[in-house]
């Protein structure tokens, strides 16, 4: 079975940010950093080349496949923010009309920047997700 391409690295997030050239996506990795990090209580670890994972959990899907992923993370990337895990808990349906301008996909968020968002209901979304995937997707 192929091995999840997605995993952490040991790469350092602070260079990793610094290295972001477009100026807003910069700002806003630098505030999401410190919010993932204060609402998660979590060390802010690389996944991949790109994204900034906080904790993590164990899945496995009724295929056989299985891995480790970041319980919450984000990468900014070139046309957007993009944010992992807070659209899998219950809450979020709830709070998603609530966020602001924002488009999901394959289980992401994406938003433009940080300013186009409420940054209360934002934090919701991350406690809420990060709460479910390491309580009730059961972290290792």
């Amino acid at each position: 079975m192929a091995e999840n391409k997605t995993q952490a690295t040991g790469a350092s997030v602070e260079e990793f940010i610094a290295a972001v050239e477009h100026p807003v996506r910069h700002r806003d990795g630098l505030r999401l950093l410190e919010l993932m990090t204060g609402i998660t209580g979590e060390k802010a670890e690389m996944w991949g080349p790109t994204i900034v994972g906080f904790g993590h959990y164990h899945y496995k899907y009724e295929t056989g496949r299985e891995g480790d992923a970041a319980a919450v993370g984000f990468s900014p990337r070139k046309a957007s923010l993009s944010l992992y895990g807070l659209t899998y808990g219950p809450e979020a349906e709830e709070l998603l009309p609530r966020l602001g301008k924002y488009k999901t996909g394959a289980g992401c968020l994406y938003i433009n920047k940080l300013e186009d968002v409420d940054e209360a209901v934002l934090a919701e979304l991350i406690r809420a997700g990060y709460r479910h995937v390491t309580t009730v997707m059961h972290s290792p």
